[in-house]
């Protein structure tokens, strides 16, 4: 079982640019579909990003889509979320989370990913 650790999370103002760090211990992250998924207050987990095996295929929610960017290193067992032009409504818990997968399979399904790390916490506002 891999164990997943996010970072980079702080209170930014509207237009800020943020990035999130995801880091894996205990077990390669080859293997691993990989996502970012976020929870605001009083709201259900969406779906943010998901990043296949090796990197090469990415799918955003339509909410995000052309401001965030996910990338991921697996030499390092990492995973990125740059975020640009952040709004209120970016504001969340993020998490990351994985599940092994096929290549280049990416899923926009939150009940599929497991591992999840602790969260960090985005906040955007004036």
């Amino acid at each position: 079982q891999v164990q997943l650790v996010e970072s980079g999370g702080r209170s930014v103002e509207p237009g800020d640019s943020l990035r999130l760090s995801c880091v894996a211990f205990g077990r390669p992250l080859s293997a691993y579909v990989l996502a970012w998924i976020r929870q605001a207050p009083g709201k259900e987990r969406e779906f943010v990003g998901s990043i296949s095996r090796a990197g090469t295929v990415t799918i955003y929610a339509d909410s995000v889509k052309g401001r965030f960017r996910i990338s991921r290193d697996n030499a390092q067992n990492t995973m990125s979320l740059q975020m640009n032009r952040l709004n209120p409504e970016d504001t969340a818990v993020y998490y990351c989370g994985g599940f092994v997968g096929v290549t280049g399979e990416v899923s926009r399904s939150v009940e599929r990913y497991h591992n999840w790390g602790q969260g960090t916490q985005v906040t955007v506002s004036s």
